[in-house]
């Protein structure tokens, strides 16, 4: 096994942590454990509490965990833990117990990690591979398609790398196009790039909009998001447009959804969010061990706050296995009341009753047994 990991390999790395679920402490998939001794175990906990003391986005917060962590080696609470992936997950728990940042998280490494200054621009064959993994999840479209009544459906995983899904997004918000109400899928998303959720949106306005601001604490800097101006292909107008969310919707996905919200451009359907607004990235420890370290915070133009450890509120709140069927019927509802075409009127009323039969049905079957 190669000591040296290429940028992208750590970048994925760290794409798959963004996208964890909000509401366990999801761990990188099921690797080989390791023994942690007293050394590493002091070496983890220094590590750790100096990058958040460094470099975590509210400083005052940094000391009230480090407090709280030292205070938990002095009653020898870590000296009993002797796996890698137990240590990662115990200080990640305690961790947030302090912040309450769900983005905040130690994270084990069965592999090497290399020292920053053994890090290199990724070879030729290296992106290759990147790009073509990115390829292999269809850069987080999953599905595209047409429903019943004329209504467009993306049911997306992920907002990944935008320069290099840039032509997926093309094509699929061209075929939707010509729907009359569009429903984005967000209830598996966990998150990703900024880039992505901008360009996405630049289909749903006509013109240029404020949707985010991220504040750093380095530099005290505040990088604005705005739409684009032009977008190859159509822009969505004015049409109405859903997002279904569920527990699980978290980070980047929880930024689309909340700009959207609070710019009065969608109606949200389904489950409270995760909580996560806290954007970041992984600092290396020692060879075994990585904190992933909140550096900044999103701050929305409109309400000068954002979601964390909050969630976002849908306006129709419903369990995340009915928000697909509610968002569709309410959609059909809404094209039905603006239709004046009475022969068309007439098919989307017979799409809305079997869409209602459909939905009474699913409320029956999730109601609990009495």
């Amino acid at each position: 096994m190669r000591k040296i990991r290429s940028v992208i390999q750590l970048f994925a790395l760290a794409f798959a942590l963004a996208c964890a679920q909000a509401t366990t402490a999801q761990q990188p998939r099921e690797q080989s454990d390791m023994t942690v001794d007293a050394a590493t175990r002091v070496e983890v906990i220094d590590g750790v509490l100096k990058k958040l003391n460094d470099a975590y986005v509210f400083p005052e917060v940094a000391k009230k965990m480090e407090q709280a962590i030292r205070e938990r080696v002095q009653k020898k609470e870590y000296d009993a833990v002797t796996s890698a992936s137990k240590f990662a997950q115990t200080l990640t728990t305690h961790l947030q117990e302090v912040s309450r940042d769900k983005h905040l998280r130690v994270i084990y490494s069965h592999n090497p990690i290399p020292p920053e200054t053994e890090r290199r621009e990724p070879s030729p064959e290296e992106r290759e591979r990147f790009l073509s993994s990115m390829k292999g999840m269809n850069f987080g479209f999953e599905k595209v398609e047409r429903l019943s009544g004329n209504v467009g459906y993306l049911d997306l995983r992920g907002f990944m790398d935008a320069e290099m899904g840039g032509e997926t997004v093309v094509a699929a918000m061209n075929f939707l196009a010509n729907t009359d109400a569009l429903i984005i899928d967000l209830r598996q998303n966990g998150g990703g790039s900024p880039a992505m959720v901008a360009l996405i949106s630049s289909y749903l306005f006509n013109q240029p909009t404020h949707l985010n601001d991220l504040y750093w604490r380095e530099g005290e800097r505040t990088q604005q998001w705005w739409t684009a101006p032009y977008v190859p292909g159509k822009r969505y107008g004015n049409k109405d447009v859903y997002i279904l969310t569920s527990k699980r919707t978290f980070s980047a996905a929880e930024e689309f959804t909340y700009n959207l919200k609070n710019l009065k451009r969608a109606t949200i359907v389904g489950e409270t969010t995760g909580g996560g607004a806290h954007p970041g990235g992984t600092s290396r420890i020692n060879a075994h061990f990585l904190v992933w370290v909140p550096r900044g915070r999103a701050i929305n133009p409109i309400s000068k706050t954002n979601w964390e450890g909050t969630g976002v509120e849908p306006d129709l709140k419903v369990p995340a296995e009915e928000a697909l069927k509610t968002a569709h019927l309410t959609a059909v509802n809404k094209v039905i009341e603006k239709t004046t075409d009475e022969r068309r009127k007439g098919q989307l009323n017979e799409v809305a009753q079997t869409l209602q039969k459909e939905l009474d049905e699913m409320k029956k079957n999730h109601q609990p047994n009495q």
